[in-house]
């Protein structure tokens, strides 16, 4: 069963809530931005080190246009530097949108009397992985209404089904989580399934909001959410990811609870989050918000860039929330995970009859449901690395292993040659002959490219054994 306290006691205080709204709003009343200033933390995060609160506060408090300018180049820079010109792609499959709570923004709310409520059990639940596994995904994260019918138990055997699934070449090698927050007992449950990186996005981190917009269920307690990531760890899940939906608050404080949240978890764990999420309010079926908070496309990209720059090792995911366009800009300004050929519907991927989006069955509107080889295709033409690679987690390379790979930036040494290996997967499996033949072409001029500066022999013996049927080669 899933434990939720109406009212738990904090005894460990490594968990005990470090969100200070006054903090935070002091910082930002506080901190006046200079020209020379800014193009000092810029050249700090250019040195891969990760910026205080009162340094991210000088970029978010910076309007210049010129200096916004050098702040997005900063981050593309850093791109560059860390990442490379790989993006990791995946897919949200959702497996259920009971939920007993009221969420103001969200078409899954308890009280909403419109939406089509379903779960999908075994035999769904294969069909949908078989579905995205003939489309070539390898990663997927696993989406859960906040409801007690999607126990520790329930996720963990959604979980062992979803990696039993096996469609001629295709197979999912890394299955993240997007679920309810648990206790202790319960993430260990889900961890032992074989999990990768559990996420529960905080929302907002202005209390007063919170509050707000969660008007009943166990979301509505901001301190057993914002701990919740605390137990994951305790548990022994060491890659989670963090988020804030913006537009429910000012995006600039959301930005410094952000990382206000990754110190907490470098301070007390010596690890910082694997990823971090930064979804834009969309319209959901019967949602009821204040929209004077809504984030526009030019504030947006700023602080994409500004994360980008104010953590430099950690993932940056852009959902297909945004419309293709934009998704297509902000791609250099830090991002390194977008979902791809999403379809948020439950039993949506392999519902053959399914034309257009019904707001009915989903929990807010998507932007870009291009199918993954367009989103493949246009990558390649914008000369990145599509990679589906999960060597990282399989190798043991997690938490603070990780991040003894990741801060000093030595990630990109790995991470580009096994995104080139699962590029070239998808374009023996999958492929078009036209996003073959272009592919192919990518992954020619990487090679040039990686060869100035490492030893690629065992790359290219690894290549050719993909192309002679050989599959799941990493480093």
């Amino acid at each position: 069963m899933v434990y939720y306290p109406e009212n738990y006691l904090i005894e460990d205080e490594k968990m005990k809530p470090f969100i200070d709204s006054s903090e935070i709003i002091n910082i930002l009343n506080n901190t006046k931005p200079d020209k020379s200033r800014v193009r000092e933390i810029i050249s700090m995060s250019l040195d891969k080190k990760r910026l205080s609160m009162h340094e991210t506060a000088v970029l978010v408090n910076t309007n210049s246009p010129d200096l916004v300018e050098e702040i997005k180049e900063g981050a593309k820079e850093l791109k560059r530097k860390i990442y490379g010109d790989r993006i990791v792609l995946f897919a949200p499959l959702y497996i259920g949108n009971y939920c007993s709570n009221n969420c103001s923004y969200c078409g899954f709310k308890k009280n909403n009397k419109d939406i089509i409520r379903k779960t999908l059990y075994e035999n769904e639940l294969i069909k949908e992985v078989q579905t995205l596994e003939n489309h070539g995904h390898k990663r997927l994260v696993l989406v859960y209404g906040e409801h007690q019918v999607y126990s520790p138990e329930f996720i963990a055997e959604s979980v062992k089904t979803v990696y039993s699934v096996k469609e001629k070449n295709g197979e999912i090698r890394r299955v993240n989580i997007n679920a309810a927050p648990q206790d202790i007992k319960g993430f260990e449950t889900i961890k032992n399934a074989g999990i990768g990186t559990y996420q529960i996005f905080q929302e907002t981190y202005h209390k007063d909001t919170y509050h707000k917009v969660h008007l009943s269920g166990m979301k509505r307690n901001f301190d057993w959410r914002l701990t919740a990531l605390d137990r994951a760890m305790e548990a022994g899940i060491d890659d989670v990811g963090i988020g804030a939906l913006f537009g429910l608050y000012d995006w600039r404080f959301e930005v410094l609870g952000l990382v206000r949240h990754v110190n907490h978890f470098e301070a007390v764990y010596n690890v910082g989050p694997h990823t971090i999420s930064f979804p834009r309010i969309q319209y959901a079926l019967d949602m009821n918000l204040d929209m004077k908070y809504i984030v526009n496309d030019y504030d947006f990209t700023k602080l994409v860039a500004i994360l980008r720059l104010a953590v430099p090792y950690t993932g940056m995911i852009l959902t297909a929330r945004e419309p293709a366009e934009l998704r297509d800009e902000i791609l250099k300004f830090g991002v390194s995970q977008i979902d791809g050929g999403t379809n948020i519907e439950l039993g949506g991927y392999s519902d053959e009859n399914r034309h257009l989006q019904d707001i009915n069955k989903e929990q807010f509107t998507i932007n870009d449901d291009r199918p993954l080889n367009e989103i493949i295709h246009e990558l390649l033409l914008k000369d990145h690395i599509p990679s589906f690679c999960t060597a990282c987690y399989r190798m043991g390379r997690t938490g603070e292993h990780f991040m003894e790979f990741a801060v000093p930036g030595f990630v990109k040494k790995l991470c580009s040659p096994n995104a080139l290996l699962t590029l070239a997967e998808y374009l023996e499996d999958y492929a078009p002959e036209e996003t073959k033949t272009l592919g192919y072409q990518v992954i020619e001029k990487k090679l040039n490219e990686l060869a100035e500066n490492q030893n690629i022999r065992i790359l290219k013996q690894k290549l050719e054994s993909v192309k002679n049927g050989e599959r799941d080669q990493y480093f």
